[in-house]
């Protein structure tokens, strides 16, 4: 064996990159926890809307239709309207 050699054992990184999308290419505003959404916008690291969709945000979702499948999702999260099951 070669001096400076560990013998035996060979480390294998098998860590998995996110997938990241660019934000944008959608145009739609996505539904975010809002503790996320600051961290978010304040360090720039991404985040998971209730669609699946990861993304880094950095515009204002005002001027977008909400994405329908976060949309669906939320609604089947809220709790209900005060009816009694």
């Amino acid at each position: 064996m070669a001096e400076g050699q560990a013998g035996g054992a060979t480390l294998l990184d098998e860590r998995v990159r996110e997938q990241l999308d660019d934000g944008d290419h959608d145009r739609f505003a996505h539904f975010v926890d809002k503790v996320k959404l600051t961290e978010a916008l304040v360090m720039g690291t991404p985040v998971q809307a209730l669609c699946g969709k990861i993304w880094v945000p950095s515009r204002s979702p005002e001027k977008y239709p909400v994405c329908p499948m976060c949309q669906e999702v939320y609604e089947l999260l809220r709790p209900g309207d005060g009816e009694c099951s």
